[in-house]
């Protein structure tokens, strides 16, 4: 499990300190306590088009081998999710699927937004991303993901948090995309 702190600067309250719990690495009765507080997120209707189902996506990715799904935590509640997945980062309009980790699936509670745990957490997935090369041997050299043009929040969010734009992607379901990218380091 992932015992690091990450916060941005401000008042304890609104400064967005997460922990990232990893579902695959927690018992039966653990992880469904964590998917039970999974579904109790919510996702704001203009957002939906762009992340989907928060239990869903958890659910699929628990299921297939490449992907790690995790809880974002905040104040002992869970306040969103990821997913790190390794072998698809074409998805996000990167060159290849091998050099990086994908970060998908990545949204924060909607009656949570706007207190820094964005940018926190893609901050704590980027080191978790770097923690798993260093423990699987993938040799990923950083995190890629593509974020909706349409998503000014999310484009601040991961700027915010030492993602690079590398470029428009055309590749989403829900129109233009930025490919954003973070090197370990």
């Amino acid at each position: 499990m992932s015992e690091e702190e990450y916060s941005t600067d401000g008042d304890p309250h609104e400064r967005g300190d997460v922990w990232l719990i990893p579902l695959k690495m927690l018992d039966d009765d653990a992880r469904a306590i964590q998917l039970g507080a999974v579904a109790e997120l919510a996702v704001e209707a203009q957002q939906r088009e762009f992340v989907g189902d928060p239990l869903r996506m958890m659910l699929i990715s628990l299921e297939e081998d490449s992907r790690f799904p995790y809880v974002i935590e905040s104040g002992g509640a869970a306040v969103g999710v990821l997913t790190l997945q390794s072998g698809a980062a074409t998805l996000a309009g990167w060159p290849d699927d091998e050099s990086v980790w994908l970060l998908r699936g990545f949204l924060i509670d909607a009656r949570r937004q706007g207190r820094g745990l964005g940018t926190s957490a893609a901050r704590a997935a980027a080191d978790e991303a770097r923690k798993l090369t260093a423990r699987l041997g993938g040799g990923q050299a950083g995190v890629v993901l593509s974020v909706n043009e349409r998503n000014p929040a999310g484009l601040a969010a991961y700027t915010k948090a030492g993602f690079v734009d590398s470029g428009r992607y055309m590749g989403g379901g829900a129109g233009p995309q930025r490919t954003m990218y973070k090197t370990f380091g």
